[in-house]
């Protein structure tokens, strides 16, 4: 136990005796103190790392409850020796999706009965085995209150203990007696998936490309534990939620691109009738043939539908860029005057100069364009922008969901002894921090990332935006110095108008080459205060390309880069579809993923994710409670206590009765 001396207690006695009011007398100040050293000892809860998701919500969710193959190595681990293969796959596969196997599963079953008991006694031994590592209290906490009572005697009593071997099986004989098998099986299996998982991070871009961004969200929104750092397509849809025009426009680009109208309309009810007016009156004569949307083998649309998503997604382009000139213009201090494009169209020859070349335009139907002001939006253009604008200011899901990326999210985060951020850091070709300018403020490295953190925030609550305003959401999500995004330019306006691809290059910035060395890692981990020799950096952002041999693990074992490829966009690139790291009281490791058939493949035929497992880091000693971030709080908080206890016992703080 910590000794104080007599001044010591009374440089601190205003805040005992705010302590005193929880625990008010040394037996009650002990026995925390007790709980907490205790706890220190147990092995870490184990995290699971997922970048990238851009929108995939059925292989996300099928992650989620399996946690990357955790559950069922559990399974194994625990019944391996009872239960054949298919016997493992049906039990993980009933786990993850509880309430329909057991339709699935009620219609081929001869003695129902039976096969509740044997499954119940099953799951509640997978379950013990999940809450091994955890305090009773913790465990209790994730108990659902209907089962909390039966639940915590069945996984805190040995069911082959003689005296206690009726009781254990009669508490099961009659939740299926009564009828309350599927329910418990249903309540029991979200246990089990909880405790799987005991903190998860997202490494950004859960927006944008796959159909259900806003189903992800609800799915963080009801996770027990859960950190965000923010990517550049995160950012977009925080852009769009506070208002700014261009981050609207982008949003609902991208959406249309996709042919993903569901996420505007029926997940955040936005009102898009104003833009398909517009657009099949305005391009009622124009093809559209470049904005036709990008669909999967499996989407089907008819010819109308597919060109009018055409003229709407070509019609809020020509905004968007319109916009984003305006942007430009009105941010001098962004320099990226490189951007403006509009003026440099010739409208009589329909060609374009970008960086001193003369290029071709694959189409000479502007009708909304002023060649003398071209970046000025017409009346229709403007009324438009005005409803979507109002759409998004009051969507209360989308601002429901955004506000909760704030209050979990950041531009980086360090957490348990890894640097996680989604992209980059502005850095120079020599490998030093890159000085950044705005505002009237030059910062780099960690001191950047931070003033960048708190303009992202101020840009969304501050209701003056006096130092700055929503453009500079939209600048994290395509200047080059964004740590979001970390490329010369965004070619949008190129691939959609010129066909030469020498335009359409997007060059990544020296972070992306630099930091593959270990010397950059190592220097980059010191400016966050962080050790080398120990700790990681963890990022996303870059499709990891595994067909041409690219490993996710970098400079030494120092950077880890963990997008496999969860958009499908994405999978013929990294030949995979997606990783999972994951960080236990073992070390890392991780899982790559093969791509999810569907949730009925998984029900009827017993078809799960493949996921390989492969060790990163193994540590020597297995890591505690006390070796984290949690630990350290813990042992201020076994601190203080004990400078209470001693108070007592000095009669410099009073005890409550």
């Amino acid at each position: 136990m910590n000794l104080f001396t007599e001044p010591e207690l009374f440089e601190k006695k205003e805040y005992l005796e705010l302590l005193s009011e929880k625990f008010g007398n040394i037996p009650y100040a002990t026995s925390e103190v007790v709980n907490l050293k205790a706890i220190l000892n147990l092995p870490k809860g184990t995290e699971h790392f997922l970048t990238d998701i851009h929108g995939e919500y059925v292989a996300f969710n099928h992650v989620m409850r399996n946690a990357s193959g955790v559950v069922k190595r559990k399974i194994k681990d625990v019944l391996g020796k009872t239960l054949s293969a298919s016997e493992i796959t049906e039990l993980a596969i009933l786990i993850y999706y509880p309430e329909e196997k057991l339709q699935y599963i009620k219609k081929r079953e001869p003695d129902l009965a039976n096969w509740y008991k044997v499954t119940i006694y099953r799951l509640i031994q997978v379950c013990r085995d999940a809450s091994s590592k955890y305090t009773r209290s913790k465990v209790r906490k994730a108990l659902p209150k209907e089962f909390a009572y039966m639940m915590e005697e069945l996984l805190h009593e040995d069911e082959d203990r003689f005296n206690k071997r009726d009781y254990y099986n009669k508490i099961i004989d009659t939740i299926v007696e009564l009828e309350r098998a599927d329910k418990f099986i249903i309540q029991i299996s979200a246990v089990i998936q909880r405790l799987t998982i005991d903190h998860l991070h997202i490494l950004g871009d859960v927006y944008d490309r796959g159909p259900g961004p806003h189903y992800i969200m609800d799915t963080l929104m009801n996770h027990h534990s859960v950190d965000f750092q923010w990517g550049n397509h995160d950012i977009l849809w925080m852009g769009a939620a506070a208002g700014d025009r261009a981050c609207i426009a982008n949003a609902v680009r991208i959406c249309l691109r996709y042919a993903n109208m569901d996420i505007l309309e029926d997940g955040y009810g936005v009102n898009m009738l104003p833009l398909a007016t517009f657009a099949m009156r305005t391009y009622r004569e124009d093809d559209c043939k470049k904005f036709m949307p990008k669909l999967s083998e499996k989407e089907l649309l008819s010819d109308n539908d597919r060109n009018m998503l055409a003229k709407m997604h070509k019609a809020i382009s020509m905004i968007q860029f319109k916009l984003e000139h305006q942007i430009v213009m009105e941010n001098p201090d962004f320099g990226m005057e490189n951007r403006l494009l509009l003026d440099k169209i010739n409208y009589e020859n329909h060609t374009i100069q970008i960086d001193g070349t003369i290029y071709p335009l694959n189409t000479t139907h502007f009708p909304t364009v002023d060649p003398q002001t071209p970046w000025m939006l017409t009346e229709d253009e403007q009324h438009v922008m005005d409803r979507l604008q109002t759409s998004f200011l009051t969507a209360e899901k989308l601002q429901t969901h955004i506000r909760f990326l704030y209050a979990k999210g950041s531009i980086y985060l360090k957490y348990n002894g890894n640097l996680l951020f989604h992209a980059s850091i502005p850095m120079n070709e020599d490998g030093t921090f890159k000085e950044v300018t705005l505002y009237g403020e030059t910062a780099s490295g960690k001191a950047l990332m931070t003033k960048m953190d708190q303009w992202a925030r101020e840009a969304y609550f501050s209701k003056s935006r006096r130092s700055c305003g929503t453009a500079f959401l939209w600048y994290l999500w395509c200047h080059e110095d964004s740590p979001l995004f970390g490329k010369d330019k965004m070619a949008t306006f190129e691939r959609y108008f010129v066909d030469d691809k020498g335009p359409h290059k997007e060059r990544y910035t020296p972070y992306f080459t630099l930091v593959n060395e270990e010397s950059t890692a190592i220097r980059v981990l010191q400016e966050f205060g962080l050790d080398p020799k120990e700790n990681h950096i963890i990022n996303g952002h870059v499709p990891v390309k595994t067909t041409s041999g690219e490993s996710p693990i970098k400079a030494n074992g120092r950077l880890l880069v963990i997008d496999g490829g969860f958009a499908k966009a994405y999978q013929s690139t990294t030949g995979i579809a997606g990783y999972t790291l994951i960080y236990n009281s073992y070390g890392l490791q991780l899982a790559s993923h093969e791509p999810f058939e569907s949730v009925e493949k998984a029900i009827n035929d017993g078809v799960d994710i493949r996921s390989t497992i492969s060790v990163i880091e193994k540590v020597l000693e297995r890591k505690r409670v006390e070796n984290t971030d949690i630990g350290e709080k813990l042992k201020k908080q076994i601190y203080y206590l004990e400078m209470l206890i001693q108070a007592y016992r000095k009669g410099i703080v009073k005890e409550k009765q």
